[in-house]
Parts: C-alpha cells; sequence; structure tokens
C-alpha cells in the first residue's frame, strides 16, 4: 500500500536550514523519508560549514547559496533547478531577519530602513521565491508552497517587535498567492509553529519564559520538535494535501486556541 505522505519523484527546494535544530532540518528529513530529491539552499560560506554534516545525512547532492538580499543568488537557484530537474515540486519558505534593536523595541520605534529590511526578508522574499518558483511549478503540473509564520503575527508577543507585522504580511501573502495561483494547481500555505529553540529564537529576549508558557497552558502540555512541523510540511506538499491552500495551519499542541 502506498503511504499517505509519499513525495517518490517529487522535487522540492528547502531554504532556511541554519544546523540540526533548525525547522527545517525537520522539515528536509521528513521530505527525504517520502521519497523527494531535495535542493538545499545556505546563506553564506559560515552557515554552510553548520549544515554539512544534515547534508551528508541525509545524502543530499544540490546544495546552493541563497543570501535573498542578492536578486542573483535567486536567480542562479532556479536556474540550476531547471537546468537540473526541468521542474519543481514543492518548496519551503523559512527566513525570517530583524535589526535588533526593531526586535526587541517598541514598534512605534522602529526605524524606517529596519522596518523595512525586516519586511523585505521575511515577508517579500516569499513572493519573490513565488514568482521564480512559479514557471518551474507549472512544469511539473502544478505544486505547494509553503511558508513558516508564528502566532505574534495575530497576538502580541514580549519582544517580536516589527516581525509580528512582517508574519501578519506573510499570513496575508500567503492567502493571495493562493488565490492568484490557485488556477494552475499551485497551492500556498503557511504553517504556524509554537515555540522551539533554533538559532533564530535565540535572539528573542524570554523566549525561556515562551516555551514555558506554551507547555504549561497548552491543552497538549508539550513543546513542539522540528520533526513534528516536518511531518506537518511533507503532508501539504504531498498530493494528500492537493486541495488544502490559503491556510495558517498550526503545529503548537493546541496553544493558539488558548486565552
Amino acid at each position: 500500500m502506498t503511504p499517505i505522505i509519499n513525495l517518490e519523484g517529487k522535487v522540492g527546494l528547502i531554504t532556511g536550514i541554519a544546523n540540526e535544530k533548525s525547522i527545517s532540518t525537520g522539515v528536509a528529513e521528513a521530505c527525504v523519508q517520502a521519497g523527494a530529491k531535495l535542493v538545499i539552499t545556505y546563506q553564506n560560506e559560515k552557515t554552510r560549514a553548520f549544515i554539512e554534516p544534515i547534508v551528508h545525512r541525509l545524502g543530499i547532492e544540490d546544495v546552493l547559496l541563497l543570501d535573498v538580499t542578492r536578486p542573483e543568488t535567486m536567480d542562479d537557484v532556479f536556474a540550476r533547478i531547471e537546468a537540473r530537474y526541468g521542474k519543481l515540486d514543492f518548496a519551503l519558505h523559512s527566513m525570517a531577519f530583524a535589526k535588533r534593536d526593531d526586535l526587541h523595541g517598541r514598534v512605534v520605534d522602529s526605524s524606517a530602513d529596519g522596518f523595512a529590511l525586516a519586511m523585505d526578508v521575511s515577508t517579500h522574499s516569499f513572493v519573490r521565491l513565488a514568482k521564480k518558483a512559479e514557471p518551474l511549478l507549472e512544469k511539473a503540473g502544478g505544486g505547494a508552497l509553503v511558508t513558516m509564520t508564528y502566532l505574534g503575527s495575530e497576538k502580541v508577543i514580549p519582544h517580536y517587535g516589527v516581525m509580528g507585522l512582517c508574519k501578519a504580511a506573510l499570513e496575508a501573502a500567503t492567502r493571495y498567492l493562493a488565490a492568484e495561483l490557485g488556477h494552475k494547481n499551485i497551492r500556498v500555505n503557511a504553517v504556524s509553529p509554537g515555540p522551539l529553540m533554533t538559532r533564530a529564537a535565540s535572539g528573542i529576549a524570554g523566549f525561556d519564559g515562551l516555551m514555558a508558557a506554551a507547555v504549561e497552558r497548552s491543552p497538549m502540555h508539550a513543546l513542539v520538535t522540528p520533526e513534528d512541523i516536518g511531518a506537518l510540511t511533507a503532508f501539504l506538499v504531498s498530493d494528500a494535501g492537493r486541495l488544502i491552500t490559503g491556510g495558517v495551519h498550526f503545529v503548537d499542541a493546541g496553544y493558539n486556541i488558548m486565552a
């Protein structure tokens, strides 16, 4: 019997792996286990050193530079995917950035250039990725785009600052892209994990308290893991998720429903 989550013959692009604890690592593992062929990106040579063990463990051959502040690197990634595979079945967008002062400070005090940078890297990069992926997804007969968001998009999270605004815009972009690309059989979804300690989360003041609160207040009294996020994402990009689009899908032990 064919498993429900089956990615055999599918080609996927995974961005955002920083180390073994990254959300994207859990997604890559789940997709490889389901049979996908993956293209992995890294931001710079320093980050590449950290992902080498993951690349070797998962047997990934295609490891490409992608710095969304340098448009030529995104152009190169998609040109290489087209040259090697001629198509793309799914892509994961998992990247965000804000200057420390804009992240930890009041939104009302955020700088114009800091806000613009945070929105560009965290939100508009997903729009640009979707634009580049669109023709390759069409060649595959359709496919899936997934981005990573957080509850700070709709609730005020201490020390999350302008990133909350970026995530709210990212979720809106998910809905608009889903509406615009649906007739091409391209699905667009956002996954919203509960708090877990990643390199990005370590930059948020008081994050240990957020994780403790998630365990205490969530109905299931548990923290999410990269493996949990990977399982949901692999489902969404598989044919089992073929009619799921435009949504924000929580994987947080129910924490988001609590008042």
